[in-house]
């Protein structure tokens, strides 16, 4: 009898920056699979030039999911089927916040099922406290000298007020 595989899933993203919205969501897939990587896009074709390098945001990862286990997170370049082989993934793990999230991953899956019909997506839904937060948001909110604290890891919050916070009037 051959040792059971490990059941390894990816999260992709931009992570620009993580939140405690996608930690809420790799943690909830922690509960799920053996191993979680979360795949760090690093050229999206989907979003504008990120505002944090590669290195950074997979630092921010890193420190944001320091208290979880069986997590990681790496870069990729590749169509993300191609990434999840490469990990061993059989599942690709998407956080849904609203219905918008629902229409564009519904195609992603599409797409992704011609490419690896192998690899299942699995979509968590947001908890409700982090229904609303988003990376563009949390940014904005920097721009304009909002409270961050709740939303981010410390050093996620003080990174962003260095690169994006205005003193407030």
């Amino acid at each position: 009898m051959s040792p059971k595989q490990p059941r390894v899933a990816i999260c992709p993203g931009s992570y620009d920056p993580i939140t405690n919205g996608h930690v809420d969501v790799i943690t909830r897939a922690t509960a799920l699979f053996d191993e979680v990587v979360v795949g760090v896009v690093a050229h999206s074709v989907r979003k504008t030039a990120t505002l944090f390098t590669l290195e950074e945001r997979l630092q921010f990862i890193d420190t944001s999911t320091a208290h979880l286990e069986r997590v990681r997170a790496e870069a990729f370049d590749t169509l993300v089927v191609d990434f999840a082989r490469r990990v061993g993934a059989v599942a690709i793990i998407k956080g849904l916040r609203a219905i918008s999230d629902f229409e564009y991953e519904l195609e992603m899956n599409q797409l992704n099922r011609r490419q690896a019909p192998d690899i299942e997506s699995v979509y968590i839904m947001a908890s409700p406290e982090w229904s609303f937060v988003s990376s563009s948001g949390v940014k904005e909110l920097a721009i304009f000298g909002g409270d961050l604290g709740s939303l981010v890891h410390p050093e996620v919050a003080a990174r962003l007020q260095e690169e994006l916070g205005r003193t407030r009037n």
